[in-house]
């Protein structure tokens, strides 16, 4: 079940300019695991200390916020799309 997943630019000096890679994770948490272990520089971005995944940091489905498709119970299709967008505060 591979699944398209686009990372941003702010993320690419950690992930050696790596922009795309495709997953056979199942879900959200799943997922998140397989880019840490890609890239574990990535993993102070990605989760807290407590172990979550950051507030800021978003994940969308085919242009579909996962919250609202359920989130960590959202079971990936194959073909799905998967952007990690982090929010970016400025002023």
């Amino acid at each position: 079940m591979p699944v398209r997943v686009l990372l941003p630019n702010a993320f690419q000096k950690h992930t050696n300019n790596v922009r795309e890679i495709s997953s056979n994770a199942a879900n959200l948490p799943e997922l998140v695991t397989e880019i840490e272990n890609r890239f574990p520089a990535l993993r102070q971005h990605l989760r807290g200390e407590d172990g979550q995944i950051r507030r800021f940091i978003n994940f969308y489905v085919n242009e579909e916020d996962i919250r609202f498709l359920g989130n960590e119970k959202y079971a990936f299709k194959d073909d799905d799309e998967v952007l990690v967008i982090p929010s970016i505060a400025g002023g």
